[in-house]
């Protein structure tokens, strides 16, 4: 009775360790997740920052005009398409330079405008190489600019950012497996002995491997569920710190990290479960105490 009762603590303070290892290996893996989409959501928005300026002709009718905005709308890489009037331009050039240029020219020399907004996936010199001669052959727009040496610049050191980043995230993807790997292979090997008696007695692989999956599964699961409890609460502090980040933790951010821990920690130790019983049924006798 007592050996059995030693048994029952013991594989239970086995149960607890698996689940603490386990969390705290998804806590960190969840960690790399939510900063590597953040991440990805922060150069978006920079990207999407740039705008194309389009400076249009002082004889354009409203209705070209109009016209002008449908086509610039109707473009790939609009994201957002903004008129700006020759009063609007020239209130915003006395605002930066603190002088009205109207009073020694008599008129407002600012022409009217369109800024397009790109969208990020269109922020790269490549893309707007394939749009921007059209709008400069265009007899209605005088000019064309945006901050080319800026952007490609900005674009390498993203390129950069994200490759070191995806670097350090398979990385820790490798050590989160080896860790659950490791901590579950412990579990099943204080077992082995019980698995080379069922073997014994004719009990079938899938018989023997059951009872591992499903402890594997709930293992998994709590440990799933604790380490996105600690993410939230942790991802709550930072906007409570930084309110800027609310803006960057958006559904979809939060949506990858939750995810990305509860499929990790269920199928990671169902996998390491299933290789780890396969790998002591397949012993013999004098090997099972040798291993």
């Amino acid at each position: 009775m007592a050996s059995k009762k030693r048994q029952k603590v013991r594989g239970s303070v086995n149960v607890v360790t698996s689940c603490i290892s386990t969390t705290l290996v998804l806590v960190l893996l969840g960690t790399v997740v939510f900063f590597v989409t953040v991440a990805s959501h922060f150069s978006s928005s920079i990207r999407e920052n740039f705008t194309v300026s389009l400076l249009l002709d002082d004889d354009l009718s409203q209705a070209q005009t109009y016209n002008l905005q449908t086509k610039l709308k109707a473009m790939k890489c609009a994201r957002l398409v903004t008129y700006i009037s020759k009063e609007r331009a020239l209130q915003e050039q006395t605002q930066a330079l603190g002088t009205d240029t109207t009073k020694f020219m008599g008129q407002n020399p600012m022409p009217a405008s369109f800024e397009v907004h790109l969208k990020a996936d269109y922020a790269n010199s490549d893309s707007l190489k394939q749009v921007i001669p059209a709008l400069k052959q265009d007899p209605s727009i005088l000019d064309v600019s945006y901050p080319e040496s800026l952007m490609e610049s900005l674009n390498n050191n993203i390129r950069k950012a994200s490759t070191i980043m995806l670097i350090i995230a398979l990385l820790l993807a490798f050590v989160s497996f080896a860790l659950i790997n490791n901590t579950i292979r412990l579990n099943v090997h204080s077992h082995r002995f019980l698995i080379y008696t069922m073997t014994l007695v004719g009990a079938s692989w899938s018989f023997i491997r059951r009872p591992f999956l499903i402890k594997a599964f709930w293992i998994g699961f709590v440990s799933a569920f604790v380490a996105a409890a600690f993410l939230v609460t942790g991802i709550y502090a930072i906007q409570e710190y930084e309110p800027n980040m609310i803006s960057l933790i958006t559904w979809d951010v939060m949506t990858a990290t939750l995810a990305a821990v509860f499929l990790c920690g269920i199928l990671l130790t169902l996998l390491c479960a299933f290789f780890s019983v396969n790998r002591n049924l397949g012993l013999n006798y004098d090997k099972l105490h040798r291993y």
